[in-house]
């Protein structure tokens, strides 16, 4: 496939169809983790906030993959992104997660109460101590990603990616092209929504014309867009329903239709410590 992985301007190949753990606990997503790598997922996306570093852990070792055949991202809490807590947690993260290093960090949302040069400072340092392969940041708008790519190269470092919400109510168009101005990735969480657009017309339309799920025509308007893709699900079919995007391709047409549902209001991840969005 040409979308199986997205490579940045580090060289940093990221599988382009990842696994989301997001509100998965305990045997659930041990379990579900397992499945995904049983599936043929590669990329495998936690976060301290989650709570679930230590069983996502031992859902990679029961995949039975090697390590370096994996991809795995972790996020510091927006509270712990002052330079030193930082790094206190990045050190934990792998700690539960019984890793030497993870392939990608991520700061998990700014914090206009910590400012970002501390913060920078922080991430920068966790990458040249070894604790992660690459560094990136998530839920930044244009203007602050511009600043935290300029703050990266002020300490020699370059950011790999951008994850932020994303699915077809929603217009990212300029994050998207920021990330691609500066050669990084852009990693869309929520892709599927909240359920409601497996059931939009539109989708069901296409999908039943291609003989696919309605959740298979969203995750392939991802991939044709050149982003990567973190669907998250507890169920092993539909984990693997979601990986297996092989064997056919949205019509130009498609992907319009698709993109012509985004809205105003489309947003659904609006936390009160959000930054100002793009409009």
């Amino acid at each position: 496939m040409t979308d199986a992985f997205i490579v940045d301007g580090n060289g940093a190949q990221i599988p382009a169809r990842g696994f989301g753990t997001f509100q998965l606990r305990d045997d659930v997503c041990r379990t579900a983790v397992r499945a995904a790598i049983e599936a043929g997922y590669r990329h495998i996306d936690t976060a301290a906030m989650y709570g679930n570093e230590s069983e996502v852990g031992d859902g990679v070792r029961d995949g039975g993959v090697a390590r370096e055949d994996l991809f795995i991202t972790t996020k510091v809490w927006t509270d712990d992104i002052a330079e030193e807590d930082l790094l206190v947690s990045a050190k934990a993260s792998l700690q539960r997660l019984d890793l030497k290093q993870v392939d990608l960090l991520l700061i998990h949302w700014p914090n206009r109460n910590i400012p970002l040069e501390s913060s920078m400072r922080g991430l920068c340092r966790a990458r040249k101590e070894g604790l992660a392969r690459y560094i990136g940041v998530s839920n930044f708008p244009v203007a602050l990603l511009e600043r935290a790519v300029r703050l990266a190269a002020g300490h020699g470092e370059k950011l790999t990616a951008n994850q932020c919400e994303y699915h077809p109510r929603l217009d990212q168009s300029k994050v998207i092209a920021a990330c691609r101005a500066y050669q990084m990735a852009f990693t869309s969480y929520s892709p599927l929504g909240r359920g409601d657009l497996v059931r939009h017309e539109t989708i069901d339309g296409i999908a039943r014309r291609l003989g696919r799920k309605p959740s298979q025509i969203i995750l392939r308007w991802h991939l044709q867009q050149g982003v990567v893709a973190i669907p998250r699900s507890s169920t092993p079919a539909h984990i693997a329903e979601n990986f297996a995007l092989e064997g056919f391709e949205l019509a130009a047409s498609d992907m319009s239709a698709i993109s012509a549902l985004r809205a105003r209001d489309g947003r659904l991840i609006m936390p009160s410590f959000a930054p100002e969005w793009d409009v």
